[in-house]
């Protein structure tokens, strides 16, 4: 077994990570300056003897340096994550995603640790292809809209790890989330599964931002973790990029009758303008979907739960965690 780094382990997807690792055996250690991650969600593991968590940033060069230390394996999760504090903080969205992986992937090079890189469906801007490929090109909006300095800040980390690959031999591999879903997720980040259930549990209305036409799909947080450990795992991942997610399209709007039919069939949608929800800058991709093939051939899994079942998962939890 081995030693584990998670960085931003007390995050949605971090916490989930952690614990998957802890039951396969392996030591933990979380990094989390707890920004966007909560305690509560390692509370099912906080007393476990192999878990250690440190209270510290990713922009910490000393925390980092500490918590690689010993470690054989590095997850990089901790990032600066959701549409609405990209577009109220760009510069934020800049540094914590670039400085700090940067600073990792040298420390991983020195230490000979293998690396995971959490990249994003972001990186590929509005690319207007139907579905999307790991070689396709990343097609990004002009610098003016801030909506795309995470994924250009998210595409910088993988030049950098596929480099210090190339330059180094470094065990490097990135895959890019598409709307990883599930409990513990919380929709204060523009999130929109969390979001609608929330609202329609709430009695509504269930928000829409725009028409509702755009086309996303989902992956349940349990099936995607045990992807990115078999990847980071996987010598033949090694330098490459995956994209990790269901694909399975719905549009927004059919996602939003889907959660009032199993929360509440009398709560009623409202749309809002995008200007209204993230000011006047805003610019939204309208179709999402991932074609998951390399990933398929690189582990012989992919993220597979239907969506009825992924959205029943999370509103017991909700129901579980109401009050």
């Amino acid at each position: 077994m081995s030693h584990c780094l998670v960085t931003g382990g007390a995050g949605f997807i971090g916490s989930h990570l952690t614990e998957r690792l802890l039951e396969q055996g392996h030591q933990v250690t979380v990094l989390d300056n707890m920004s966007t991650g909560r305690a509560t969600n390692l509370k099912a593991v906080e007393s476990h003897p192999q878990l250690r968590i440190m209270t510290g940033s990713i922009t910490d060069q000393m925390a980092l340096t500490e918590a690689v230390r010993g470690v054989d394996t590095i997850y990089h999760m901790a990032a600066a994550v959701g549409v609405k504090l990209v577009a109220e903080n760009p510069v934020l969205t800049i540094e914590t995603n670039i400085y700090p992986t940067e600073f990792l992937l040298r420390l991983a090079v020195q230490g000979g640790q293998r690396i995971y890189i959490a990249s994003t469906s972001e990186a590929y801007g509005k690319n207007p292809k139907e579905v999307w490929n790991e070689e396709d090109d990343l097609v990004f909006g002009p610098t003016s809209k801030p909506r795309w300095a995470y994924g250009a800040s998210k595409a910088i980390d993988e030049f950098l790890a596929i480099a210090y690959h190339k330059m180094h031999g470094l065990k490097a591999v990135c895959g890019r989330f598409f709307n990883v879903v599930g409990p513990r997720q919380v929709g204060n980040y523009g999130m929109v599964v969390p979001r609608f259930v929330d609202q329609a549990m709430h009695g509504g209305p269930i928000v829409v931002y725009d028409d509702g036409s755009q086309v996303r799909c989902f992956a349940h947080v349990k099936e995607v973790v045990d992807c990115v450990i078999a990847l980071t795992n996987t010598p033949a991942a090694e330098g490459r990029i995956f994209n990790i997610g269901g694909d399975q399209p719905i549009s927004v709007i059919d996602l939003a009758k889907t959660v009032i039919a199993k929360v509440n069939p009398q709560v009623p949608i409202e749309f809002m303008p995008y200007v209204q929800a993230y000011g006047d800058n805003f610019e939204d991709v309208q179709r999402r979907v991932p074609c998951v093939d390399r990933l398929f051939a690189t582990i012989g899994q992919k993220p597979g739960m239907p969506l009825s079942q992924i959205l029943d998962d999370i509103i017991a939890w909700k129901r579980a965690t109401a009050g």
